[in-house]
């Protein structure tokens, strides 16, 4: 099917669901109705950039006609004329725009997410960089006014963080920070070292969908939850109490633990929270499996093992290695501020390579 087919069949299905919302065809039951309702919702921007590009279209051509007619007042051609080539510099975008509404949605864009920093190889050193790490996006969090709260924290002696695990909540978080998943490497001198010799050390990224509990149901009998006490740096009641707690999760095997609050009620739901990123992380990886198997996006896989991005602090220089983009403000990356600027370059090569796919 090309384009132009493409494009009529969306302003089909848009009559038909305006015709079944307003009742021109009987009136649907509730279930049909917020189906078709939420449906239809999705379909109006999209019809509003097709429509755009067919009237730019339509004027360009009528633009044409009044410019090469000859019998056409000398003015006329001339307003014609200028219109008709402002048209076509703005069409390219308007196609653009038409086709970037086209490609198929992430379900998962505009949900929340389970943000995992975990440190890799160096020790002390990448336990000090998934810190910082953390720090980055929890600044960048609070930069588009989303709210950050830590669900499982653990940290070393040195200030360090072998393990935290968050849940980020705002407006398309999730379609934000998914491509930060994977292996993040830092070169730098780090303050333990007396030689001033540059080492290499990495910590790991995971960027979950938080699930709802209508995305992943939970059979209480595949649970096995221990309750154990906590360890580690945690306040008066580590060790007096059994407030820590497992969850195993018998058909997938997947373990998740969370003893930060004080609360055993409090840590369960937040082991639960995580519990559900991963299962519906799981499901939507074995849902796109084939998929990913068709098409190498320039983005990569998202898997934790692929090394994604380099801080290389003495060069003061951030290399992101999907997209061969480097930005030289290493400073402004780490407190947020120019993340962004990654971000929107990864969004956009991922668009291309979907656009190329639908070519």
């Amino acid at each position: 099917m090309d384009l132009e087919q493409n494009l009529d069949r969306v302003l089909l299905r848009h009559a038909e669901l305006s015709a079944l919302i307003e009742g021109e065809n009987g009136v649907p039951d509730a279930q049909a109705f917020v189906r078709s309702a939420r449906e239809l919702a999705e379909l109006e921007p999209v019809v509003a950039f097709i429509r755009r590009l067919r009237q730019a279209r339509l004027e360009m051509t009528e633009a044409a006609a009044i410019k090469d007619d000859p019998d056409s007042d000398a003015d006329m051609r001339a307003m014609a004329e200028e219109e008709y080539y402002a048209l076509k510099e703005r069409l390219p975008s308007y196609e653009r725009e038409v086709q970037l509404s086209l490609l198929p949605k992430d379900e998962a864009d505009e949900k929340n997410a389970i943000l995992e920093v975990r440190a890799g190889t160096g020790g002390e050193e990448a336990a000090l960089f998934a810190a910082q790490l953390f720090r980055m996006y929890e600044r960048y969090a609070s930069l588009h006014g989303w709210r950050c709260e830590t669900l499982e924290w653990n940290e070393t002696g040195l200030g360090g963080l072998k393990e935290v695990v968050a849940s980020i909540t705002g407006r398309g978080v999730f379609a934000r920070l998914k491509f930060e998943s994977g292996v993040h490497r830092v070169q730098r001198v780090p303050v333990t070292e007396a030689g001033g010799r540059i080492h290499t050390s990495a910590a790991t990224v995971a960027v979950l969908p938080e699930a709802e509990e209508v995305d992943i149901v939970i059979d209480d009998k595949d649970l096995r939850i221990d309750v154990f006490r906590s360890q580690g740096s945690g306040g008066q009641s580590v060790n007096t109490t059994d407030s820590a707690v497992r969850i195993v999760h018998l058909p997938t095997n997947i373990t998740v633990q969370c003893q930060d609050e004080k609360s055993q009620h409090k840590n369960k739901a937040k082991a639960m929270k995580i519990l559900r990123a991963r299962l519906y992380e799981r499901e939507r990886a074995l849902k796109h499996s084939a998929r990913a198997a068709d098409r190498k996006s320039q983005v990569g896989s998202g898997d934790r093992s692929e090394r994604i991005r380099t801080y290389n602090f003495p060069q003061g220089r951030v290399t992101d290695h999907r997209i061969n983009l480097t930005l030289y403000k290493i400073d402004k990356v780490m407190e947020g501020e120019a993340l962004d600027e990654l971000v929107d370059a990864l969004t956009a090569a991922d668009q291309a390579a979907l656009l190329a796919e639908l070519a």
